[in-house]
């Protein structure tokens, strides 16, 4: 009996004890989301031309909050593995899947196995609704990147032209040192020559 008690007073500790916290790094701590959906995936096969599932789960847009640049992660639901990853670029088109109005297709450099791939993805919703919303999403956010790509290229050509005036005035400065340089040896010379022409005096009668 003894031994039952106690046993049963272990399991009734166990049930009660609080569950312990543990933090997960999941990489999205600096980005903030602008879309999140429930969909399925799907990879285009080339070798064996067809489409293969990569996951069902939750697609989101992510924008970065320093750099603003925004990518497409997806993660399956129950293993958390990623199934897509990839930066939104300005080239980048979503259209309709042919036949399906709940589905859209695009490409992309993605890097979900851990090194760059172009892939061909199929994305499909539960609802029309959805599907559209994440058309939507996506071009809107590639016409921002070109918008951020065109603000990236006025600030690296300002600055070129920014250090190419810095050169230019470096270079005037450093002529403009070396000609004093040249001057100065000169102007000595001559004011010895007029000194020696002093010293010597009259030349003696013979």
């Amino acid at each position: 009996m003894l031994y039952r008690a106690t046993w049963a007073l272990y399991l009734q500790g166990r049930q009660m004890a609080p569950p312990i916290e543990v933090s997960v790094t999941t990489g999205e701590e600096d980005e903030q989301p602008i879309l999140d959906l429930k969909a399925k995936l799907y990879r285009f096969d080339k070798d064996g031309n067809q489409w293969k599932e990569r996951g069902a789960g939750t697609v989101k847009f992510l924008k970065h909050k320093e750099t603003g640049k925004v990518r497409l992660v997806m993660r399956q639901s129950k293993t958390l593995k990623i199934c897509a990853n990839h930066l939104v670029l300005s080239t980048m088109t979503v259209q309709e899947h042919a036949g399906n109005d709940k589905s859209c297709v695009w490409h992309a450099p993605d890097f979900a196995d851990g090194e760059l791939k172009d892939e061909m993805f199929c994305i499909r919703f539960p609802s029309v609704e959805n599907c559209k919303t994440f058309m939507q999403t996506f071009q809107e956010v590639a016409e921002s990147q070109k918008k951020e790509e065109n603000k990236d290229a006025s600030a690296t050509a300002g600055l070129l032209e920014k250090l190419s005036v810095e050169d230019n005035t470096k270079v005037e400065d450093k002529e403009k040192a070396e000609a004093k340089t040249v001057e100065a040896p000169t102007a000595g010379k001559e004011k010895v020559s007029e000194s020696a022409e002093k010293d010597e005096g009259p030349v003696p009668s013979t």
